[in-house]
């Protein structure tokens, strides 16, 4: 399997910013319209055939059934409701400011009252600017946009495919607005005493012991697309353990250990699929050799768990 080139940071970063920005937005209709979730499970998008969606959401806070997608082939927003009713507007040609009160818009024609507890973005160096005032952002470029689609359903293959081989506790493969990665992430039943100071996302975040595997498409601190894992709380010795491919490497990444396998390195593999797989997978292997995990009970190869099929493959 060949991967999908992806654009240089250098060459969409602004593009990459405003987008950023308008999944947050979206994403925190979602986060208040939505029933709340262990480990925050119902606040991510998921993949679609032509974009992103929020899935489905409303009912339970007295608002109609409804869903928002991110049409990345006609580069539209669309707000449908459960009746048939839609609403759509255009990407580009947007400020983060226009698209915030578009989509508010879009929101009340179709009787969907949402309270965005803290309209602006998070976790971002603007996060005490409202969306609403945000006109600095309104780059767009239509054929990036497409290609990083593109690439999430690419990855997003590849992380299910990868997930299929854990029985445990485990994450939808999602794509998180808050730091634009695409993660899939196995817990532990090991409950985590967090430090009194950690905030509530942390908190929740990382309630249980947890390895986590996923993709992003690079950023200040590292400018590349690359695989990524990372095993929370990090045991000790974790950046000793073998990775694979050769090219693999832990780096060092805010007081901790990460597992990263750049997306041009995997892309030069004879076989980037099995490549990208077996760096998965020897990511998680370190951690949970580390973590004391029993990996052998955890295990379905090929996604299955009956007995009798197992022993019959």
């Amino acid at each position: 399997m060949e991967l999908l080139a992806v654009p240089p940071l250098a060459e969409w970063r602004d593009t990459k910013a405003t987008l950023h920005r308008f999944c947050q937005v979206v994403g925190k209709i979602r986060l208040a319209s939505a029933v709340r979730r262990n480990h925050w499970w119902n606040v991510p998008f998921h993949v679609t055939g032509q974009g992103i969606t929020t899935r489905p959401m409303g009912q339970s806070d007295g608002n109609p059934i409804f869903t928002i997608d991110f049409d990345f082939v006609r580069h539209r927003l669309v707000v449908t409701t459960v009746d048939g009713r839609a609403v759509s507007l255009a990407l580009h040609g947007q400020s983060v400011a226009s698209f915030y009160h578009s989509t508010m818009r879009a929101l009340a024609a179709l009787d969907v009252r949402v309270d965005m507890r803290v309209p602006r973005p998070f976790d971002l160096p603007d996060s005490d600017r409202p969306f609403a005032e945000d006109t600095e952002h309104a780059a767009y470029d239509p054929v990036a946009v497409t290609r990083y689609w593109q690439v999430l359903s690419q990855v997003n293959l590849l992380l299910e495919e990868f997930a299929a081989g854990y029985s445990g506790k485990i994450s939808p493969v999602h794509h998180f607005w808050h730091t634009f990665d695409l993660a899939c992430t196995r817990f532990s039943d090991r409950l985590i005493d967090q430090p009194p100071e950690a905030d509530p996302v942390t908190r929740e975040a990382y309630s249980r012991e947890a390895i986590s595997s996923g993709f992003w498409f690079g950023d200040d601190a590292f400018p590349e697309p690359a695989f990524y894992s990372y095993t929370a709380p990090e045991p000790d010795g974790l950046d000793s353990e073998p990775l694979k491919p050769e090219a693999a490497q832990w780096i060092t990444q805010r007081g901790g250990h990460l597992a990263v396998l750049r997306h041009a390195d995997a892309r030069s593999e004879p076989d980037a699929r099995a490549a990208v797989l077996a760096f998965y997978d020897s990511a998680y292997q370190a951690g949970a050799r580390r973590a004391g995990w029993d990996i052998a009970r955890l295990a379905c190869p090929g996604g299955v768990t009956d007995p009798q099929l197992s022993a019959g493959r």
